[in-house]
Parts: C-alpha cells; sequence; structure tokens
C-alpha cells in the first residue's frame, strides 16, 4: 500500500499546526495561567504572549486577577443574648498568588466561603442583639482580618465584607418596634414640654423687656416734664427781671414817676371795682376824691394783692 506524497504533506502540516497551537499560548489582560512540567509547577504565565514547550509543558491552572464578588450564604447565628439571627453577607476578593491558588487549597473559593462563615458566627456570639445593628463595621473589618489571614497561603486577598441583611425571629421584631415606638412617644412629649418651657420663657422674657421699655418711657417723660417746667419758671423769672428793669428804668426818666403813679392809680380803681364781687374786706378811706390818699391806699392794695 502506498501512501501518496500529498497525504503525508497533509500529516506533516497538521502535526505542525498542533505544535504551534501548543507552542503559543495567548493569555488576557488581568489573567495568570499556572504552567506545569512533566506534572511539575513550571512557571505562571503573564498576559500577552506566551511560548511553552508542547507535550512536555501543559496549562494546568488558569486564574482571574480581577476582584471578585463572592455570596456567603445566609446561616443562623446566636448572639450573646441567647437570641437566634439570620445572617447574610457578601464577600469580595482578589487572586494574588496564581501559583498557591493552584496549590495551597484544592478549592479556596470553598474554603473563604466556610472561613467566612465560622468567623461570622464567632464575631456574633460575643456581642448582644442590640449591639449587632449598631456594630456592622465592626463586624465586617473582623471578619476581614480572620480571613485574610487564612487566605494569604491560598494566595487570595481578601479585600472587604458587607452584611447584606441582619433578621432577628419575628417575637424580637415586633418588641423592637414597641421599644422604638415608645421611645418616639417620649422623645415626642419631651419635644412638646421643651417648647412649652421655651414658651413661657418667651413670653416671660417679653414682658420683662415691655416693663422695662415702659419704665424707661416714664422715666424719660417725667425728665422732659421737669425740663421743661424748669425752663418755663427760668423764662418767666427772666422775662419778670426784665420787666422790673424797665419798670425801674422808666421810672427814672423825666415824668416816670407821674406814669407810676397814674398806673398805681388804674390798678386801685380796678381792685376797687373788683371787691363788691369777692368777699374780701379792705378798709379805704372815707374821701375818695383825694388823690394823694387814694394813691397810697392803692399802694397798700398793690402790695396786699402780691
Amino acid at each position: 500500500m502506498e501512501i501518496s506524497f500529498g497525504t503525508v504533506t497533509l500529516v506533516i502540516f497538521m502535526v505542525a499546526l498542533v505544535f504551534v497551537f501548543k507552542t503559543i499560548n495567548v493569555v488576557p489582560q488581568q489573567h495568570a495561567w499556572v504552567v506545569e512540567r512533566l506534572g511539575k509547577y513550571h512557571a505562571t504565565l503573564g498576559p500577552g504572549l506566551n511560548i511553552v514547550v508542547p507535550f512536555i509543558d501543559r496549562i494546568a491552572y488558569k486564574h482571574v486577577l480581577k476582584e471578585i464578588p463572592l455570596d456567603v450564604p445566609s446561616q443562623v447565628c446566636i448572639t450573646k443574648d441567647n437570641t437566634q439571627l439570620q445572617v447574610d453577607g457578601i464577600l469580595y476578593f482578589q487572586v494574588t498568588d496564581a501559583m498557591r491558588a493552584s496549590y495551597g487549597s484544592t478549592n479556596y473559593v470553598a474554603a473563604i466561603t466556610q472561613l467566612a462563615q465560622t468567623t461570622l458566627r464567632s464575631v456574633i456570639g460575643r456581642m448582644e442583639l442590640d449591639k449587632t445593628f449598631e456594630e456592622r463595621d465592626h463586624i465586617n473589618t473582623t471578619v476581614v482580618n480572620a480571613i485574610d489571614e487564612s487566605a494569604a497561603n491560598w494566595g487570595v486577598k481578601v479585600l472587604r465584607y458587607e452584611i447584606k441583611d441582619l433578621t432577628p425571629p419575628q417575637e424580637i421584631l415586633h418588641a423592637m418596634q414597641a421599644q422604638i415606638t415608645a421611645e418616639r412617644g417620649k422623645r415626642a412629649l419631651i419635644a412638646a414640654s421643651e417648647g412649652r418651657k421655651q414658651e413661657q420663657i418667651n413670653i416671660a422674657t417679653g414682658e420683662r423687656e415691655a416693663a422695662i421699655a415702659r419704665s424707661e418711657g416714664d422715666k424719660q417723660a417725667a425728665i422732659n416734664r421737669a425740663q421743661g417746667e424748669a425752663a418755663a419758671i427760668l423764662a418767666i423769672a427772666e422775662a419778670t427781671s426784665g420787666a422790673l428793669k424797665q419798670v425801674g428804668q422808666a421810672i427814672g426818666q423825666p415824668g416816670g414817676e407821674a406814669a407810676m403813679n397814674l398806673k398805681v392809680a388804674e390798678q386801685y380803681v380796678d381792685a376797687f371795682g373788683q371787691l363788691a364781687k369777692t368777699n374780701n374786706s379792705l378798709i379805704v378811706p372815707a374821701n375818695v376824691g383825694d388823690m394823694s390818699s387814694l394813691i397810697a391806699t392803692a399802694l397798700q392794695v398793690v402790695k396786699t394783692q402780691k
């Protein structure tokens, strides 16, 4: 049986093609491939074009170096005060060492999941129920630190852990809701009483300021009246003084004394005319026609009126 040249050529071409595919490997970005040579770890291929020896080297493991979210299954934890608590969360990790991730654990994903669950139960067991809702950040940090220490041997870096849900039993939920309602009612009563207190303070402050303002107004009014009366008295005194000065100067002038006597006589006649209208009792001279006596009497009347 003869084999044609074309068949041999085709076989050689197929072998060469397989040889090329086995030799040249292109690794994507953010990936790492572990190469074994004759069953033993040989190298880790990075992103880009890589050449291996066909039939001697083989790609044993392929790892993704991106950040990977891992959903941790929900579980029941017991708190320090013996209360059941349903907890589930999500874990974020990243492969940092492809060789350790290949040979450090048979399944590092399952190992991380189990370690996250056991660590979470341990952390919750040291806390009371109320604290678990307040200390989420503390729980997350504790779980990450505990897992990351062990995951380093598996070539994995645990980045963070986040609790998604904390669900206590229905009875506890009802009790917590009743407690929250009572606390809110208490805060409402306190706020109302504080409002009434502030209202009374504001009213008292307003009344005090109004009283002070009224007293200041009365004080200023009294000062103004006193100043007005003093100015009026001073003006009257100055006017009287000026009048007396003018009278004195007029008397000193020629004919002044006669005018003075005439003025006094007029005042006497006027005062004498008012006797019938009042109950005043005066002694008048019998001879009304005597002018000197009349003037003397008039002067006496002026002095009496003053």
